[in-house]
């Protein structure tokens, strides 16, 4: 679910704080102005919008103020990186989504948003002609209602996926053809067909903290020049 958004990244450098009191100053996170109740951001940040790398931090709100929890961390996104996702690229989505749901090939890694342990019989639809697109499905390969091949078979996908959670991009409404699939995963090493993706480590740090009754939404954009 998309998040209303109001102006581009700002925020006023007096509401945030550091993580612990001898810590040096943190860059602001560029915050992306929204009317939600969300009291954890994670945010992630590239230097230009061609940039296939990316710095990821996480956010919790105490009052006013932003507080870093973890990070930064390295990060890769999309092989186009940040811009107007859809299915034709591999732009990774710019703007504030909520975090609401985690999945992995391997036994929940202690998040606390609702984990679901998936097989090849897991899949996210991409087939934008079918009703299902853009959602999760469950079907044995070679009986889904949907073209596989325009389909991603979690199960199959390998390590990236040993634990991921779920962008709430395009998901309501869902709009063919505007993207699918975008998930915060383990990375390989390189680039991303659109998700973002960190260190198992760093990863399992991020879910285990995300906290579902603090609203948590993932922001992603250009760091302020």
């Amino acid at each position: 679910m998309r998040l209303v958004l109001t102006s581009l990244f700002s925020v006023a450098l007096g509401a945030l704080g550091t993580g612990t009191a001898d810590a040096p100053p943190t860059p602001p996170p560029p915050l992306l102005p929204y009317h939600g109740s969300a009291d954890q951001m994670v945010t992630v940040t590239a230097p230009d919008g061609a940039s296939t790398t990316a710095t990821l931090i996480a956010w919790q709100r105490h009052g006013s103020r932003w507080v870093r929890s973890l990070g930064p961390f390295p990060a890769f996104v999309g092989a186009q990186g940040i811009g107007q996702a859809s299915e034709a690229t591999s732009h990774t989505p710019a703007g504030v989504w909520t975090l609401t749901e985690a999945f992995g090939i391997k036994p929940t890694n202690g998040t606390r948003l609702p984990y679901r342990q998936v097989t090849n019989s897991d899949w996210w639809v991409s087939d934008v002609k079918s009703p299902f697109y853009n959602t999760h499905h469950s079907c044995a390969p070679g009986t889904c209602p949907f073209d596989e091949s325009a389909g991603e078979d979690l199960g199959e996908a390998g390590p990236v996926y040993d634990h991921a959670t779920v962008i709430d991009y395009n998901r309501s409404p869902v709009v063919p053809g505007k993207g699918s699939a975008f998930f915060l995963h383990v990375s390989s090493g390189s680039p991303t067909a659109g998700c973002v993706s960190i260190a198992a480590a760093d990863l399992d740090a991020v879910m285990r903290w995300l906290d579902p009754a603090d609203h948590p939404v993932i922001n992603i954009g250009l760091s302020p020049q």
